[in-house]
């Protein structure tokens, strides 16, 4: 006999196979705009395959998380982390498509934009492995202020990936770690205890300390803060030593982290392990800060990749399933919802993209480096600050199934803070901008500069930009008002982005539901007036 069994109904199709680039003509607008044109090509053949293959191999990835290994059977000292393979996949596929090189094997005028597209879409298939792939990329110019590390920044930018454990002469690729923050000290890296002691090469030092937190322990090096004689200096840190041994790097445990599960973070302790000095000593933080700009840029990005991931799960749903006689996206109420996340999402992008194209340029016109300076610090502290409670709202256009593993949103909300926490937590931003303020009178001038390009093209933004005219101008203390300061500069550029580049009705109810205040304190609540249905056709099929 066979048993009864029910019908199946009422329920969307699965999600993938997707299509990061073609689905998302959000993204592709602003690609082109910021200057990413030529590298459409090959922006579309990785945003089928993230979208499909890697998305699945991302499953995998978080499922068995990284198991560390301290010793091999034979009771030597190893200090190796085990992956999943499709861990492995994941990197390969980001590296040899230029997640972490385009940027710099390509160095024309767009490259980092389309180089940040590239992560963009790699984050939503698959966010853990863009901590090493990030770091890799960002550590590419602190590299390269070393003469004697040439072999090291030419095989960071290399598309091979290799995973051994080797020395990096056995390697065509290799790929790049960052430890700066110790348990005692946090963000205030200048408390570091981590001692650095001349040895006897030129530039070479041992270091012995601890590092409370360091992400991607596999990577072939690492560029480490620590206390040399003439102060807090930086150095690249090999898993190998010149001479071919080991290295006296040791991993201690990795941490049990609330997600970002197939990237393994650890701590480590250095055993007067070999290190080379990349600038003078005493000179640490501005040697590395190229690194972190970068990294805290590619915060931002992955934040407006979730935020788009999210919706696009949340709309596939919507349009799918039937409740009360018609799709739960023509119900005027979820239609609100869906909408207020597409402003978001788009703003979020938008202000990604303006940021990378900012990054992109500062070599050649200082006012755009000036404005990359301030831009990338509110758009991290804003974008970053948004996303658990937007994914938190697309898991709830789900319902129940959004909070269940088989879909990808409760990965995402485990992943949704992330990224206001590392490289610097949002008061670390607001004050970063302050400082910015303070000292560099440029990046004012520069975002206001940025900020006048959509003046007089509508009188809610025109209000705000005076209001914020005159708080930059007050000469008050605005420390204890920061948060509240660098929230309406973020609103501003994103107000200004949308005014000057999405159609009207859409920019209309951005402005009317974040800068006039027509909006509540949860998502879904924008202005009756609002154009509802038009925001919906901009954010794609599913």
């Amino acid at each position: 006999m066979t048993a009864p069994t029910h019908r199946v109904e009422n329920q969307p199709p699965p999600f993938e196979p997707s299509d990061f680039w073609r689905d998302d003509g959000v993204l592709q607008s602003a690609v082109a705009r910021e200057g990413g044109s030529p590298w459409q090509g090959g922006l579309s053949v990785y945003g089928a395959l993230a979208g499909d293959a890697l998305s699945q191999l991302g499953f995998d990835a978080n499922r068995d998380k990284p198991r560390l290994k301290t010793h091999d059977r034979f009771g030597h000292r190893v200090d190796q982390v085990e992956f999943h393979p499709a861990y492995h996949q994941l990197m390969q596929a980001g590296v040899e498509h230029g997640v972490s090189g385009l940027s710099w094997n390509d160095p024309q005028p767009g490259s980092h934009v389309a180089r940040a597209a590239l992560i963009f879409m790699h984050h939503q298939a698959e966010a853990g492995t863009n901590c090493p792939l990030t770091m890799t990329h960002a550590a590419v110019p602190v590299l390269r202020q070393a003469p004697g590390l040439t072999e090291w920044a030419e095989k960071a930018i290399a598309p091979r990936y290799d995973p051994r454990d080797v020395p990096i002469a056995a390697k065509a690729g290799i790929t790049i770690g960052m430890g700066m923050t110790e348990k005692q000290g946090g963000s205030d890296v200048r408390a570091n205890s981590t001692r650095a002691e001349p040895l006897a090469g030129e530039g070479e030092y041992g270091l012995t300390g601890h590092k409370w937190f360091m992400s991607a322990p596999m990577c072939d090096g690492f560029l480490v803060l620590a206390q040399a004689p003439g102060g807090l200096s930086c150095f690249l840190l090999p898993r190998w030593r010149p001479d071919g041994e080991r290295n006296t790097f040791r991993l201690m445990r990795l941490k049990d982290k609330l997600g970002n599960w197939a990237n393994a973070s650890s701590e480590v302790e250095f055993d007067v392990a070999w290190a080379s000095r990349i600038g003078p000593e005493g000179r640490g933080v501005p040697t590395i800060i190229e690194m972190v700009a970068l990294t805290r840029l590619d915060c931002l990005v992955g934040s407006a990749a979730e935020m788009r991931l999210a919706l696009a799960q949340a709309l596939h749903h919507c349009r799918h399933r039937q409740a009360f006689g018609k799709a739960l996206i023509d119900h005027a109420l979820m239609a609100n919802v869906l909408a207020d996340l597409a402003l978001e999402s788009e703003a979020a992008t938008m202000l990604a993209m303006r940021v990378t194209r900012a990054v992109d340029a500062a070599p050649r016109d200082p006012n755009e480096a000036a404005f990359a300076r301030i831009a990338t610090a509110i758009g991290k502290y804003w974008v970053c600050k948004r996303a658990p409670a937007f994914v938190n709202e697309a898991q709830e256009c789900l319902g129940g199934a959004g909070y269940v593993e088989e879909s990808i949103l409760p990965r995402l909300y485990r992943e949704a803070p992330l990224n206001s926490l590392w490289e610097g937590c949002g008061n670390i931003q607001c004050l970063d901008v302050l400082r910015s303020l303070a000292r560099e009178p440029d990046t004012g001038q520069a975002l206001l500069a940025e900020l006048a390009l959509a003046q007089g093209k509508d009188a809610i933004y025109d209000r705000e930009l005076a209001e914020l005219r005159s708080v930059l101008t007050s000469g008050e203390n605005l420390e204890p008002m920061a948060r509240r300061l660098v929230e309406r500069l973020a609103l501003a550029v994103q107000g200004s982005l949308m005014l000057r580049h999405a159609p009207e009705p859409v920019a209309q109810a951005f402005l009317a539901s974040r800068l006039a205040g027509d909006h509540g304190l949860a998502f879904g609540t924008l202005p009756a007036k609002a154009d509802v249905a038009g925001i919906l056709v901009r954010v794609g099929s599913g």
